[in-house]
């Protein structure tokens, strides 16, 4: 699929690639209801779509339909496009593309998920989606099951059966300008801004104290060592690393 140079009928080879600034050029006339110009961006990002099949490459489906299948989510990613958010189209689009396919594989599956599994599956996609409309934020499997009137862990069976695992590292479009990966559309709870600025300012804080100090620090927090384990290591009693340790925490907190 990844060799072949004709899909659709189109010689894959010769597609066209679109400047961010010819893309907004573009979108501006498509608001307009320019029907040449709708075309023209669509065929114009019709890599991003080829781009984005390859990872689906292994899964033995014809690459034509496949194609068609990511047109449709290309079209849908452009109906709803808005450039006010300042994001670039290939973002926007990637996951929705992704998402397209998913649901032809998911509905083509040789492997099948039991009728009253996948029932629920996609109630509580169309509940998500309504709650999504309606809330503006993402709604938990439990708010979902509390919908449907059924079980937090049937909602996340179904959902988890209907879903193929996907590397968080696993690249789905790049161009010249332009690279996004799964990862890039995940929400990191554990590692926000307040959390990285807290890890700078504490490393700042330890990086003033006196080096005998910081070594102590080092061995006790980050090495997960005793007082008397730091004491024997250095050469000096336990009250005094318990001293020192404990000058140095005041010292740091006077930074922090």
């Amino acid at each position: 699929m990844i060799n072949k140079v004709e899909i659709c009928g189109i010689n894959t080879s010769k597609l066209p690639t679109l400047s961010e600034d010819k893309k907004r050029e573009l979108f501006e006339k498509i608001k307009k209801g320019d029907a040449l110009a709708r075309q023209e961006f669509i065929y114009g990002n019709l890599r991003l779509v080829l781009s984005v099949m390859q990872k689906f490459n292994n899964r033995g489906e014809c690459a034509d339909d496949l194609f068609q299948i990511g047109c449709i989510g290309l079209i849908k990613a452009l109906d709803n496009f808005d450039t006010s958010h300042g994001v670039k189209f290939s973002t926007y689009a990637v996951p929705m593309i992704i998402g397209e396919i998913r649901r032809y594989l998911r509905d083509n599956n040789a492997l099948r998920v039991s009728r009253s599994l996948r029932d629920i599956a996609y109630k509580a996609l169309a509940v998500k989606e309504r709650l999504i409309s309606e809330t503006s934020k993402e709604p938990t499997n439990a708010d979902i099951a509390k919908e449907l009137g059924v079980k937090t862990s049937e909602v996340d069976m179904a959902l988890d059966a209907i879903m193929d695992p996907v590397s968080l590292n696993e690249p789905v479009y790049h161009d010249n300008t332009d690279a996004v990966f799964v990862m890039d559309q995940v929400k990191d709870e554990k590692n926000t801004d307040e959390r990285w600025l807290d890890e700078i300012s504490l490393s700042q804080a330890i990086d003033k104290l006196p080096e005998r100090e910081k070594n102590i620090i080092s061995l006790r927090f980050f090495h997960g060592k005793t007082q008397m384990e730091i004491a024997d290591e250095i050469g000096i009693s336990q009250a005094q690393v318990s001293r020192l340790e404990k000058n140095a925490i005041n010292h740091m907190k006077k930074h922090l």
